[in-house]
């Protein structure tokens, strides 16, 4: 009689943190931030590109904002702190996407004012180096050797905006990016054939 009591006991406490559990799973997943959701939970729209610098708008510190939409049927906590079901419609919350700052300078200008008058310091005047611009110009481009290395160092993008800004490219596609290695870069297993 009192294994079987036991038994009920056990399985009285089992069932509770059965119940609990469901609880808490179910609490969590309504009470959750919209920004928190999972990849597949909500989709993100293409930010807005300004024509001029082919960069998206309001891009400060290498970050621009894009609006985010849950999926449809999905309930969180949007970013006035409201929780609600969304309908697949709505705007929840936006999401930080990485862009590059431009202040003006174009790279084919830059290309240009250096392959043409780089033995006159234009190249680096342009850029924002007026000092360096000015010693171009007294000692005719380093004797020719200074201008073909601000040359190469402006076409591979080393030699950039005095700013700290990127070149406008008057292009969409391949551009330069230094790849690193961060917390959200995913290491994939070698495996053996």
């Amino acid at each position: 009689m009192a294994a079987s009591w036991a038994r009920g006991v056990v399985w009285a406490d089992v069932g509770l943190l059965a119940f609990g559990m469901l609880n808490c799973f179910a609490f969590s997943a309504e009470n959750k931030k919209c920004d928190q959701l999972l990849n597949g939970q909500f989709i993100c729209l293409e930010p807005v590109i300004n024509d001029s610098t082919q960069e998206p708008v309001d891009c400060y510190n290498n970050t621009a904002q894009v609006d985010c939409i849950p999926a449809p049927n999905i309930t969180c906590i949007d970013s006035q702190g409201i929780s609600r079901e969304f309908d697949g419609e709505t705007m929840a919350f936006q999401k930080s996407i990485i862009c590059r700052n431009t202040s003006g300078y174009r790279y084919t200008v830059a290309v240009a004012l250096s392959l043409f008058l780089g033995w006159l310091g234009a190249d680096r005047f342009y850029l924002g180096y007026p000092a360096l611009g000015l010693l171009k110009l007294c000692t005719i481009g380093f004797c020719g050797i200074g201008s073909l290395i601000d040359f190469v160092l402006i076409v591979t993008q080393v030699v950039g905006p005095s700013d700290g800004s990127s070149y406008i490219i008057d292009y969409y596609g391949a551009r330069l990016t230094r790849l690193g290695i961060t917390n959200e870069t995913y290491r994939v297993p070698h495996t053996e054939l």
